[in-house]
């Protein structure tokens, strides 16, 4: 039986709707002014922050990196740990600062995070991850605790490894996971490889949906058009993508709200997304930040589209550039 701590009660009333689509937490590339461009090409998919790491929150007391824009509501933000008394406290400071989820990383397989003992290497000790969302729910109150995981670690058998997993999540009261489709490969591989190397196993998450039919499952791994997301709504609950809503945002968000949530609203275009960046970045700049922070998560805008080579090199060439403002940006805009 779910832990009435973890029911959907987050500021926004159908999060579980939300999840239908959700872009991945991505370090360096999932930051508050990513979050803030891919806002407006989706008002309902689910953003997720860059991994935080508890011990930077409660030892560290890095609370700036909690920072986020109102707008960019429905939002989640992603912890890396495995204290369960640490990931407590830092799950209350995020729910103090407003977020509409938290979840824990039990996915990335990075030396870093390794060495801390936490992301894909918790799928080693299953009983220590529900100790851990045990201790997350406690200090989240109302506010929904979620897991990303992999199938399975290294020479772990996912067939085995992931329904043992899932029923232990379940156990401990957390309704919506999100699975990525690839074993990770702790030693041998780099985590860039690990993206790409280990094969996509579909058909057991898949399985995972039929057996778990209670559990809000989204898929995550090799999601890279609209197409496939709603060819997987068809069997998931919800889809992440990651990399193709980063490299090409608008592809897979521009029109998301109506493939996927039934808005009827006109969507933005490519332009009118650029042009409604203006006052944001003006007000980057304004209060001391530079052109490029913003502008680097926009290169992909135009893929595929004439002009978009020219598009990224103005903005490569001249954002970084002492006193670049949006006049640059519309200069670069394709005719």
């Amino acid at each position: 039986m779910a832990n009435p701590k973890n029911q959907e009660k987050s500021g926004f009333s159908d999060l579980r709707n939300a999840a239908r689509l959700s872009v991945a937490p991505m370090m360096d590339w999932t930051d508050r002014h990513c979050r803030y461009l891919h806002r407006l090409m989706s008002h309902h998919a689910l953003l997720y922050t860059e991994m935080v790491t508890a011990p930077a929150l409660v030892r560290g007391g890095a609370l700036h990196l909690l920072d986020y824009n109102v707008e960019e509501h429905p939002v989640a933000l992603q912890l890396g740990g495995s204290d369960p008394a640490e990931l407590k406290a830092a799950t209350a400071l995020c729910v103090e600062r407003g977020y509409d989820e938290v979840n824990l990383n039990v996915g990335c397989p990075s030396d870093r995070v390794q060495s801390g003992a936490f992301g894909a290497v918790l799928m080693k000790t299953p009983d220590l991850v529900a100790d851990c969302v045990s201790a997350m729910q406690e200090g989240a109150g109302d506010v929904p605790v979620t897991v990303k995981c992999r199938i399975g670690v290294d020479d772990q058998d996912p067939t085995e490894v992931l329904p043992d997993f899932l029923e232990k999540m379940r156990g401990a009261g957390v309704t919506r996971i999100t699975v990525h489709a690839r074993k990770a490969w702790l030693e041998g591989l780099s985590p860039k490889e690990n993206r790409d190397i280990p094969p996509l196993d579909y058909a057991l998450v898949h399985e995972m949906k039929r057996v778990f039919p209670e559990l809000h499952l989204s898929i995550n791994g090799g999601v890279q058009s609209p197409e496939t997301i709603e060819e997987e709504l068809t069997f998931m609950d919800g889809v992440m993508v990651g990399r193709a809503a980063y490299h090409q945002p608008y592809d897979i968000l521009g029109h998301a709200d109506k493939r996927v949530f039934g808005d009827a609203r006109e969507a933005l275009s490519r332009a009118e997304v650029v042009l409604a960046m203006e006052d944001y970045i003006g007000r980057h700049i304004a209060s001391g930040g530079k052109l490029a922070q913003v502008t680097k998560h926009m290169l992909g805008l135009f893929a595929g589209q004439p002009g978009a080579r020219r598009w990224k090199r103005v903005l490569s060439e001249g954002a970084h550039k002492e006193g670049a403002g949006f006049e640059l940006v519309r200069e670069a805009l394709p005719r």
